[in-house]
This record gives C-alpha cells, sequence and structure tokens, in this order.
C-alpha cells in the first residue's frame, strides 16, 4: 500500500468508493477509459521554456511585423499620424482643461501615449492619449480632493492617479487576466458613454457661452438647468464659442455632402473634414489675436482666452507620491481602471472587427498600463484609447501601429514651436471643439431601437445607466451600468431552467439522381430528432414530439450547470418525474399513518386502490452539451437528485445517462462521485456489452425492422454512413466501455436507455 493511500485511509478517506467496476467479460481489446489526473494537470499548468519563451515574445508584438516593414507602409503610417497630430495638438490641450489642470499637461499625456503605444500594441488603429471622458472623471478626482485639502497641486493629484492606474492595469495585463474585461457588456458600455457625452457636453455649454456663476460640478440636470437661467448673461465669449461649434458642423456636414457628390474624391474630402478642427481652431486664434493684440495677460483679453503654455517638458521628473494623496485617491482608483479598460478595449477592438484583425485584451492592458505607469514622469495624467482619433487614423489609411511615432513627432513639434502661439487660442472655441467631439459618443436611437428588439432588459439598464449619470455622476453611472450588467447575467444564469426533450421521427427530402453537384443516396433518410416536448423553441405545432419511452426522460441544462442554478434543475426534474410516473412500490404502508406527509394518499371517500397506469421511472438522460463546467455544489445536487428519486423507484434501479460531455474533468468529477456506471450492484456487464454490441449492430448496418417503442410503427435503424456519433470505431468504442453511461450523442444515450428499459420490461420488471 502507498504512502498516499495509508494517509487516506488513516484521516478516513475511502479512495476506491467509486472505483470503476469493470466487467470481466468486456470484449477483445475493449477500449478502457482513465479519468484526468492530478499530473496532467499540473502538465497542463506548468509552465515549459517554450511556453515562457512565446509569454515574452507576446509582450512586444512588434516583433513580429518589424521586419516586414516597407516604404508603402511607411507612406501611410506617416499621412495617418500626421493627420492625427494636427487633431491630438488642440483636443489635447482641450481636454486637459476638464481635467482642471493647464493645457500642456494634455499634450504630455498625448506624446507618451503616442510613442510607447506601437512597441505593446496589437491594434494598428488605436490612439492611446487624452479622452474627454477620463479628463473630466480626473477632474471631478481633483475638485473631490480639493474639498477636504486644496493644498495638494492637481497635478499631483493626477500624475498620482495615472501612476496607480498604470500599475494595476500592467499587472492585470502581465497576469493574462484580460478576459476580465469580457464582463462589461456593449450595454454598459454604450450606456455609460452616452451619460458621459450628455454630462460632459452640458458643462461646457456655460464657457461656450461665457456665463459665469453656473456651478458645472452640479448633477447634470442641474447644470442645465441653470445654463438656461443664466442664458441673459451671454458674454462675447458666446460669439466665439458658438460659431466655433457650428462651423465644425457645417464643414462635417459639407464634406459628406461632397464625398456622396463626387465618390472619387472622397479622400480629398475626408482629409478636409478631418482637419476641420485645426483649421477652425487656427482661425479663430487669429480672430482673438487680432482683437487682443498688444496685451500682456490673459486677464486683459476681451474674451477668456488660454493664455500662456509652457514651452518644453517643464514638469518632467518623479511624480510626487505623498501618503495622504493616495489615501485621498484610494476610493476613485476603481473608477479610474474602469474607464481606463472599458475605453480603450471597446475601441480596439471594434476597429479590430471592422479591418479584420483581433487584438490581445491582455497585452492591450499592458500598452496601456506601461503607458499610465511611465507617462507621469513626464507629466501626463490617465490616459486610454480615443473614439474620434482612431476613427480619423483608420481612415487616413494607416498600416501599422509605428503611425503613433510620427504624431508624437506633431506634438513634440507644437510643444516647442507652437506655444506662443496657444496663448491666443480662445477658451470658448476649445469648449464648442470638445461639445463637438463628445457628442459623436453619444447612442444613436436606432442602436437603442436595437437594443429593445433585441433583449427589452438591456435597453432598461441602458437607460437606468443614462439617468444615473444625468440625475448624479457619471462615476455614479459606471457602477449602475456595470452592476446592473452583472445582476442580470447572474439572474440568468440563476433561473436558467432545463428543458425536457422529446424525440420525433424527421425524413431528409430525396436527393436528385440528376444533379451531379450533388452526392449521396436517393433513398429517404430517417431520422431521430429531439426537440423540447413542449414546442417552446418555436417547433411546428404539429410535430409529433413524444417521450423516448415511458419512464425515460431527456433532459437538457439550458444556461450551464453549476451552483447558482442546480436547484432549479433538479427540483423541476423532480416535479416532472413525480407528475409523469408513480412510485414502484404503490402498497408498502400498511398504515394510513405510516405514510410521510407529503405522500398523504387518497382523500377521504376515494378508492385507494384505483389503479395507476402511469410508468416506473426507468431512466435520467441528461444532455451535458450546454454544460462547460461543474462546481461542487452542483454535483451535491446531482447526488441529491440521485438518491431521492432512486428511493422513489426502489427496488428498480433508475439509469443516469450522461451525452454531450466536452470536457475529461467533468468525466472525473462525475465518476468520482458514482456516475457512469451502474450505481446498484447487478448484472453490469449486461449493460455494458449491450451499449457496444446495441451500437455495433447500427453501424453495421443491419436492416432488420424494428418497431417503434411509443406509436407500434415498423422503423429502419439508419445506415452507417448516416448515423451520427457512433460509439464505435475502427479501433474500437470510442469511449470507455468502462464508462457504460456516457455516450458521445444524444441519440445513442437515449438508445441505450431504451433499450435497457425495453430489457427490463422483458425480464418481467413492474
Amino acid at each position: 500500500m502507498s504512502i498516499t493511500r495509508k494517509l487516506a485511509k488513516a484521516v478516513g478517506i475511502d479512495v476506491d468508493a467509486h472505483k470503476d467496476r469493470i466487467p470481466s467479460d468486456l470484449p477483445a481489446g475493449a477500449y478502457i477509459e482513465r479519468p484526468a489526473g492530478t499530473k496532467e494537470f499540473l502538465a497542463d499548468h506548468t509552465p515549459t521554456p517554450g511556453g515562457i519563451g512565446r509569454y515574452f515574445l507576446s509582450l512586444f508584438p512588434f516583433l513580429t511585423w518589424i521586419h516586414h516593414y516597407n516604404l508603402i507602409w511607411l507612406m501611410g503610417d506617416l499621412i495617418a499620424g500626421i493627420t492625427v497630430g494636427f487633431v491630438v495638438v488642440p483636443q489635447g490641450m482641450a481636454y486637459a482643461l476638464l481635467a482642471n489642470l493647464t493645457p500642456e499637461y494634455g499634450l504630455y499625456t498625448s506624446f507618451v501615449g503616442f510613442l510607447l503605444y506601437w512597441a505593446f500594441a496589437t491594434s494598428k488603429d488605436i490612439t492611446i492619449g487624452t479622452v474627454a471622458v477620463m479628463s473630466t472623471i480626473v477632474g471631478n478626482i481633483v475638485n473631490k480632493v480639493h474639498d477636504v485639502d486644496d493644498s495638494i497641486p492637481a497635478e499631483e493629484i493626477a500624475r498620482s492617479l495615472a501612476l496607480i492606474s498604470g500599475a494595476i492595469l500592467l499587472f492585470i495585463g502581465l497576469t493574462r487576466l484580460g478576459f476580465i474585461v469580457e464582463l462589461i457588456p456593449l450595454v454598459a458600455i454604450t450606456s455609460f458613454m452616452t451619460g458621459a457625452a450628455i454630462s460632459i457636453a452640458s458643462g461646457q455649454v456655460p464657457a461656450m457661452m461665457g456665463i459665469k456663476g453656473v456651478n458645472t460640478r452640479d448633477s447634470t440636470y442641474l447644470v442645465i438647468i441653470n445654463t438656461l437661467k443664466h442664458l441673459p448673461d451671454t458674454k462675447l465669449d458666446a460669439a466665439m464659442g458658438l460659431t466655433a461649434l457650428v462651423m465644425l458642423y457645417a464643414i462635417r456636414i459639407f464634406c459628406n455632402i461632397m464625398s456622396k457628390r463626387y465618390p472619387n474624391q472622397q479622400k480629398t474630402w475626408f482629409f478636409i473634414s478631418t482637419l476641420r478642427m485645426v483649421f477652425v481652431i487656427l482661425l479663430y486664434t487669429l480672430i482673438s489675436w487680432l482683437a487682443n493684440r498688444g496685451i500682456k495677460s490673459s486677464k486683459e483679453a476681451k474674451f477668456a482666452i488660454l493664455g500662456t503654455v509652457p514651452s518644453g517638458f517643464k514638469h518632467a521628473g518623479a511624480p510626487k507620491m505623498r501618503t495622504h494623496t493616495l489615501s485621498l485617491i484610494a476610493s476613485e482608483i476603481p473608477t479610474t481602471v474602469i474607464v481606463l479598460i472599458i475605453e480603450h478595449i471597446a475601441i480596439s477592438k471594434s476597429f479590430g472587427r471592422v479591418n479584420n484583425y483581433i487584438i490581445n485584451p491582455s497585452q492591450e492592458l499592458v500598452a496601456v498600463g506601461f503607458t499610465n505607469l511611465l507617462g507621469p514622469f513626464l507629466g501626463g495624467y490617465p490616459a486610454t484609447g480615443s473614439f474620434s482619433r482612431t476613427a480619423i487614423k483608420a481612415k487616413a489609411g494607416v498600416r501599422t501601429p509605428l503611425a503613433g511615432v510620427f504624431t508624437a513627432v506633431i506634438v513634440l513639434l507644437a510643444l516647442y514651436a507652437l506655444t506662443s502661439v496657444f496663448f491666443y487660442i480662445p477658451k470658448s472655441s476649445l469648449s464648442g471643439l470638445i461639445i463637438h467631439a463628445v457628442l459623436d459618443l453619444i447612442t444613436p436611437p436606432e442602436t437603442v431601437y436595437q437594443y429593445w428588439k433585441t433583449s427589452p432588459i438591456e435597453f432598461i439598464v441602458f437607460f437606468a445607466g443614462v439617468l444615473v449619470s444625468i440625475f448624479t455622476t457619471i462615476e455614479n453611472g459606471i457602477y449602475v451600468t456595470v452592476g446592473l450588467a452583472a445582476a442580470v447575467l447572474l439572474w440568468q444564469i440563476a433561473r436558467a431552467h432545463g428543458t425536457f426533450l422529446g424525440q420525433v421521427r424527421t425524413i431528409e427530402a430525396p436527393l436528385k439522381k440528376s444533379d451531379p453537384d450533388i452526392k449521396g443516396s436517393s433513398d429517404d433518410i430517417v431520422r431521430d430528432a429531439f426537440a423540447p416536448l413542449d414546442h417552446s423553441d418555436g417547433v411546428n405545432k404539429e410535430a409529433p414530439i413524444h417521450s423516448p419511452y415511458p419512464g425515460v426522460f431527456v433532459y437538457r441544462f439550458d444556461g450551464g450547470f453549476n451552483y447558482l442554478n442546480s436547484a432549479l434543475h433538479f427540483d423541476t426534474l423532480s416535479l416532472e418525474v413525480h407528475e409523469q410516473t408513480r412510485q414502484t412500490e404503490t402498497n408498502k404502508y400498511e398504515k394510513k399513518g405510516d405514510r410521510p406527509w407529503n405522500d398523504p394518499g387518497p382523500r377521504r371517500g376515494k378508492d385507494s386502490d384505483a389503479p395507476d397506469t402511469r410508468p416506473i421511472l426507468r431512466s435520467i438522460v441528461l444532455d451535458f452539451s450546454p454544460v462547460s463546467f461543474v462546481d461542487s455544489t452542483a454535483l451535491q445536487a446531482l447526488i441529491d437528485a440521485r438518491n431521492q428519486l432512486a428511493r422513489y423507484a426502489s427496488p428498480e434501479e433508475v439509469e443516469w445517462h450522461f451525452a454531450n460531455i466536452t470536457d475529461r474533468w467533468i468525466k472525473r468529477a462525475l465518476v468520482a462521485n458514482g456516475f457512469g456506471f451502474p450505481h446498484e450492484d447487478g448484472d453490469q456487464s449486461y449493460n455494458v456489452t449491450l451499449n457496444i454490441a446495441a451500437v455495433s449492430e447500427v453501424n453495421r448496418g443491419s436492416r432488420n425492422e424494428k418497431t417503434d417503442l411509443e406509436t407500434g410503427n415498423e422503423i429502419t435503424p439508419l445506415e452507417p454512413s448516416r448515423s451520427s456519433g457512433s460509439e464505435v470505431t475502427a479501433a474500437g468504442t470510442l469511449y470507455g466501455a468502462n464508462w457504460p453511461y456516457f455516450h458521445a450523442d444524444l441519440r445513442t444515450a437515449v438508445k441505450n436507455a431504451v433499450d435497457n428499459a425495453v430489457r427490463k420490461n422483458k425480464a418481467g420488471s413492474l
């Protein structure tokens, strides 16, 4: 006896409790299947030298394509990079104002994102930098911290936030946990983006109109109300802001019309439309210079202007990380991380699908994490993927992620050569630019209507998130949408109802021999199909779906089989069994007082000896095709159901057959709990050999006519070439003969269960 067996015996573990009982009369060469073991698990999860090498190679995806770089790629990247650079300069400065920072911080953030991303990218289109939503959240966090301690500089708060969130994202990416982004559904993302866009646009209207006295930190609905109240206080800034907004839309609409009218010149009109932000900002900067030339301070201007923007990286250096600051921003880190993930992954996956490539979410989080980890050393604040700039980059014909380097060069030139020009940029024009950019993030009505047609509950989740963002804060909108989406998912899993399947004979139309393109026999093909007995999946109501055999139940785990829904599954199963079958021993209680309370028998005055024509329980066939994982709670529910129904059918044995098990670890769990083979002692060899012989008969293409057990009609078994899911191959049994109750498909499982039930009935059972 091995040491492990001795230790198991010492602590009371019976390692042989559910050991395979292999019959002695198996056919020669029968395949014996062994369960998955610990050694196999360790082998599958132990890093290999090759795996470690592939992991480190995956951290730098550019190594797979950089040696193929050519002149055509260079030209595409150069054009796209320069185009995005012209857009990102005014956007970066405008978004920095949303973060309660001075304009240069937006340029620092954009420069770092463009410079570093290409080395870690799995997307050629995405651009990392300042975005409106993240900048607004950073601004809100700065305001919250200042409510407690206004002595902490805003840039210290923003840089600390970027450093911490970057470290978290980098850890998630390096450990390849990027799959967690799949927990956030599309409806939650679009709801959050819509609510955030409305909030940001509403908060920029007062600045665009030059209105003072409106607290843009209030809830969105209050900002809108207060803005309307103060409309009479509009100043000259509105001339620079409102007209800039109108011009931005006018240029875009005009370019769209012209590109449709002159399709051969679409590229030209695209670049004109893309550069409209640069043109508008330059135009209004010129107007501002003409109106304010000669002034020495921004306070002397006739309307609010940007003011002095320092040249170069004046704030470069290690970010100051103080415990006091970190304690104040700790509660805001989850919001920051979620937004960084949502925006970047959603955008990168979307453009990957459009342009026919697949992104690696974990690697993308490495890129975002690394950018935010190093960005603060040059003065950057939290950055992520930008939808508008990514769309521009894709349409401009970008070929590789290296285009970001050319954008970084444009930002660098702006930082060192154009800061004196930035002095005259009107703030109201920047507000118009922000409003123009974020309104594109609002989900169009057509998409919202599609949510209603697809899933009304998601329609409700969408508007719940939007309304919460409008009536409270953007941060609350994030938590509500993600929380509601998770709750809906858990509800759907927990309340997943299984389906009782019935059998129906189907006949395929004969093939035409005259058609040379169609191969096959011209005979009618008769098949056994399975569909819900209650026609719940839209199957033809006239289809004669019936039980495979009296006392045989076929059950499919719709929605999976786990600890959340296992109780519901087996409550449903038990109720149906009790309703459709009778107890095997009907007169085992000598006295009325001996009967249990939940089986009191017939009412007074009723005939207790009235015959019950219902069949007894013979077999349960479980379709595991929707099941990818089984946990201990679900298995315990399965054991409890087996024990309960065994008492109900006693002294007859209830067979439990399983079809379509796709994972060896599920088999291991079932075998460890006594499933897969006859549970009680008896003629086990008959069950095993029957499983093999019966299917072999089908595979041999026997044309012996048999009777349909339900209808009494003569039927013909399938020919070998038309059979699906056969358990016997040229090499022997497909699955282990030691587990006769595990079957390759539902048809074979039901046939085996029915054959065994027929055998028992013929043997004289009840």
